[in-house]
């Protein structure tokens, strides 16, 4: 077992490889710590909120892996590598053109919502009769796509995609997170909604074990990073694979409406050669109004893109009216993703 000398130097080697070199690294040989990464401020700030709002006995642990996640079982949250390291962070971000968690307040959201699940593993809430009726049963199977109601004032609102609706699970979670903010933020903000009596529920709940201390067999850890034995090239490309989306809107009728169909000898700008150009805008603008991962849209991007190429489409007219045209079909049809059951369930 290489000493804790050896693996410094390692760490700091890896730190100056480009990217290709460092996607040959293994998870494990990363050599990270969380307590000497920036994480450990806001695993910090976490046990504070809990302290302060009465779960002074609820110590979570805490660890590094692959991704965020609170295993099944275990009173505790797995952190994602990346969030450890800024270059690991940029790795990220070129991946998967997003780094999820790494802005301040959505990094506490995520850890809010884990936090409700690792204590719900540790108490085992679920099993209670009280939690059965009020968020459904814990053995509903996970759906790899659900189907949410925007508008539903059923659910809390914490995590984007209304993720509170795609499982009892998620439900709990999301109003466990809502609950940890102060009782007058709550009360205020979800006042007339059929979801307050979620909260309250959870907050007579959190009063009731707040004197008792998690099970015992809750401990432990699962998949720690010291053990992931993947290289950053695996990672990546099984990560990528989880996120694709491929679905069946029609972007015909809004292709059509913003392009023309090429003629005979067309020296016109093919419209796929204009949205390769512009792509950068155009994620960034439906970013800007839908609330999803960067990722998303580039795959429904790249989907619209292939159509035009394959219908032929030009330029035909002003830029400036072709961009805007562009940035209302992919905003459209990404919400329409989101919308209509074909958004992925993440846990």
């Amino acid at each position: 077992m290489p000493s804790r000398r050896t693996r410094a130097h390692s760490a700091v080697r890896w730190q100056r490889l480009d990217d290709e070199a460092l996607l040959d690294v293994r998870l494990c040989d990363l050599g990270l710590r969380l307590e000497r990464s920036p994480l450990a401020a806001s695993v910090e700030a976490l046990q504070e909120e809990l302290s302060a709002r009465g779960l002074k006995r609820f110590k979570p642990r805490f660890w590094l892996s692959s991704d965020w996640f609170s295993p099944d079982g275990l009173a505790g949250v797995a952190l994602p590598f990346y969030l450890a390291h800024p270059r690991l962070m940029r790795l990220e971000r070129k991946q998967m053109q997003s780094v999820e968690g790494g802005g301040a307040e959505a990094r506490r959201r995520l850890l809010r919502h884990e936090v409700g699940h690792a204590i719900d593993n540790g108490y085992r809430l679920h099993e209670r009769r009280g939690w059965r009726e009020m968020f459904g049963a814990i053995s509903t199977p996970y759906q790899p796509h659900y189907r949410p109601q925007p508008y539903s004032r059923a659910f809390v609102q914490h995590l984007p995609h209304w993720y509170a609706q795609s499982h009892p699970s998620e439900d709990f979670a999301e109003t466990f997170a809502v609950w940890l903010q102060p009782e007058a933020t709550w009360r205020r903000r979800y006042q007339g909604w059929p979801a307050l009596r979620k909260l309250e529920y959870v907050d007579h709940l959190m009063r009731s074990i707040a004197q008792r201390s998690p099970r015992a067999d809750s401990r432990g850890a699962y998949e720690p990073l010291e053990e992931l034995e993947v290289t950053l090239r695996d990672h990546y490309a099984v990560k990528r694979r989880r996120y694709e989306v491929r679905f069946p809107f029609a972007f015909d009728r809004g292709l059509r409406r913003a392009f023309a169909r090429a003629l005979p000898g067309d020296k016109r700008v093919s419209a796929a050669q204009f949205l390769r150009r512009i792509r950068p805008e155009l994620v960034q603008r439906v970013l800007n109004v839908t609330d999803t991962n960067a990722y998303t849209v580039e795959q429904v991007l790249h989907d619209m893109l292939k159509r035009a190429r394959e219908l032929r489409l030009v330029v035909d007219g002003s830029t400036s009216s072709a961009r805007v045209d562009a940035a209302v079909l992919l905003a459209t049809q990404t919400m329409n993703f989101l919308h209509t059951g074909y958004h992925r369930v993440a846990r």
